[in-house]
């Protein structure tokens, strides 16, 4: 029996020892494990958690970093930014909102209005969250709030930086900045991260073509916050990176004096250099004030502007259609050279009018000018041969010089409001109006008028490259940190220095980069010349602007658009423009290129509703160019300054 019992209670021994031992290995696995999981998360973790915690702890508020400038050719600043005052807000450090604003009412200008929006802005956020109750103080204002905050618990004057703009000449270019809109912040995917309080970004121009690289990357200050995420104290600071400054081809006193030219009347006015396209001046009349639109404009303000008979935020430049009227004819008689159509030596009568299936095609002058060649034809823009030329041309080669010239397609590349306008054609009308081409139709086209719609930059470039002598060019308005050197004009002196250059044309135009739009340089030169005897000769239609001065004489052509043909009545009365409504009146056109014995500059004046190209626009396309020309010297200084290529 006690043997029995000696043996059971031995073997209970042992179980219960395999028992305890498998509980103590379990419990040093488990401690094993845990002291595994924390050296894990001490080891590997450690940067995640300690973010983390350091999230809990801190807090980063974003500060708006300086924008980039916006510079003339010159460096002169069109857009920069100055010092403003602003006045914050910290609701929880305030005991009685109504009684404070009360108080500030007779310190700043603050509206009733003003006021509910900002208590309906506070409702939404946080009460130990800042908030701008007045961006743009003057400093009388901005001096009182300081003399009187120890009244004013919870407010704190902060000086700060805005946008602001030299002057309204370059604001169709330039553009303007306001601030950020849902919108915004959809369309623009750099600014979903974006955590400033009334930021501005660039709406149109220039300001919007660039915000991304003007915006610049935000700094911060970084605050310890309590467990409610109420700050505590600042411990860093981060300024960002200021926004890339662009300096443009502008010349801001060429701005300044075609704005003023045109500032009465609504129209616009482009100069750009003929051999690389730099957009020296591009004016649109009337103007805006852009510094309006930076501190939020008000809504009286912005219905002036959107209910304006002349529509003032059109860039009309770029964004402003037109047919081009007989401006055009300087390139429907270079594509009727060109394709052997017509000579410069064939004679057309012009008895008035011609009729074509029982419609009478009128010139604009009702005697008619006898008869006329393609000199005196483009010398006295008449009608009438510019008719017949069209006429042999047919719509569907005159698309083909037109396009090759910049018209019908977009030319300033980037600009979301450039509108390309359009060339007509026998596939363009079928396409979008689903009828055939008529003749009549090509008559019309042919001196500038019908289906025919265009922009004063694409008249301007048009004009440059007959001036250049048929090269093409691609406008630019922003200089470009790694300019290239000009090759059009590295090409011309090499063929001035090597005229017995054994290479073929087309090989040297390809050494160069260069493309031509038409072989044969006499039909340029006779459209050169034509155009001279236009503005220099008597009877030309731009004489009576004509200058005497050598230096600043000019070869152009008048032009213009048609809003309402006259009835037979109208015209056997003898009804002027000036005798019918304004909004019914022909646009004016004006283009030229100058100096003549040396050109450089082209430009493209138009006159909205102005009548006459020759009484409208001519006389301020005269003024523009011998500002260009005497700022010429100073641009060619510069440009030896800065080591560029002439």
């Amino acid at each position: 029996m006690l043997s029995f019992n000696s043996s059971n209670i031995v073997s209970k021994t042992r179980t219960i020892g395999r028992r305890m031992f498998l509980v103590s290995s379990f419990k040093v696995i488990v401690v094993v494990g845990i002291l595994g999981r924390l050296a894990a998360l001490q080891i590997n973790q450690f940067q995640k958690y300690s973010g983390l915690s350091d999230k809990n702890r801190f807090r980063e508020t974003q500060i708006a970093p300086p924008r980039g400038i916006i510079q003339d050719y010159f460096g002169k600043e069109i857009a920069s930014n100055e010092k403003i005052y602003q006045l914050h807000i910290t609701p929880e450090d305030v005991p009685n909102i109504d009684t404070l604003f009360f108080k500030l009412k007779n310190i700043i200008n603050l509206t009733e209005e003003k006021v509910f929006l900002l208590k309906r802005r506070m409702a939404k956020q946080k009460r130990w969250d800042t908030l701008i109750i007045a961006d743009n103080l003057t400093w009388s204002e901005f001096s009182r709030v300081n003399l009187f905050l120890h009244e004013l618990s919870g407010l704190r004057p902060v000086v700060s930086i805005a946008r602001v703009y030299s002057d309204n000449a370059s604001a169709h270019v330039v553009g303007y900045v306001s601030e950020v809109t849902p919108r915004d912040l959809k369309n623009k995917t750099y600014l979903q991260d974006l955590r400033i309080k009334e930021v501005a970004v660039g709406k149109t121009g220039l300001e919007s073509l660039y915000d991304q690289q003007m915006f610049g990357t935000p700094g911060y200050l970084r605050f310890e916050v309590n467990a409610y995420g109420k700050k505590i104290k600042q411990v860093s600071t981060n300024n960002g990176e200021k926004g890339k400054t662009y300096r443009t081809t502008l010349d801001q006193d060429i701005q300044v004096h075609a704005a003023d030219l045109i500032k009465d009347v609504s129209g616009a006015v482009c100069v750009m250099d003929i051999y690389n396209g730099d957009i020296v001046s591009m004016v649109s009349s009337p103007a805006f004030n852009p510094n309006a639109f930076v501190h939020g404009i008000d809504e009286q303000n912005w219905k002036d502007l959107i209910s304006h008979r002349d529509k003032p935020l059109l860039n009309k430049a770029i964004s402003g259609l037109y047919p081009p009227g007989s401006t055009i004819k300087t390139l429907t008689a270079l594509c009727a050279l060109e394709n052997d159509v017509f000579t410069t030596k064939l004679n057309v009568e012009c008895t008035g009018y011609i009729e074509l299936y029982g419609e009478r095609f009128h010139c604009w002058k009702k005697e008619g000018h006898g008869m006329v060649n393609m000199r005196k034809g483009i010398k006295h823009s008449c009608d009438v041969y510019f008719y017949e030329v069209s006429r042999r041309l047919g719509i569907d080669r005159l698309a083909v010089t037109a396009k090759k010239f910049g018209l019908g397609e977009k030319v300033l590349k980037g600009f979301a409001e450039e509108k390309a306008g359009v060339v007509p054609g026998t596939k363009w009308k079928l396409n979008q109006l689903g009828k055939n081409w008529y003749l009549g139709e090509t008559l019309h086209s042919g001196i500038g008028q019908g289906y025919f719609l265009t922009t004063p930059l694409q008249l301007c470039l048009m004009t440059a490259q007959i001036a250049n002598g048929g090269y093409k060019l691609n406008p630019r308005i922003v200089i470009n940190d790694d300019e290239d050197k000009n090759p059009l004009l590295d090409f011309l002196k090499f063929r001035n220095e090597n005229p017995n250059d054994s290479a073929s044309i087309d090989d040297q135009l390809k050494r160069f980069n260069l493309e031509p739009l038409f072989r044969n340089q006499e039909n340029i030169n006779f459209i050169k010349e034509s155009m001279f005897a236009s503005s220099n000769e008597p009877g030309g239609t731009s004489y009576g602007s004509r200058h005497n001065d050598k230096k600043f004489i000019f070869a152009g052509k008048t032009g213009s658009s048609q809003i309402k043909r006259f009835t037979q009545e109208q015209r056997e009365a003898e009804v002027k423009q000036s005798d019918i409504d304004y909004l019914e009146r022909d646009h004016a056109w004006f283009v030229a290129f100058a100096p003549y014995q040396d050109p450089k500059y082209a430009i493209s004046v138009l006159v909205e509703h102005g009548g006459s190209g020759s009484s409208a626009a001519a006389p301020i396309a005269k003024q523009v160019i011998q500002k260009v020309i005497e700022r010429d010297e100073i641009r060619k200084a510069f440009i030896s300054q800065l080591g560029e290529e002439v």
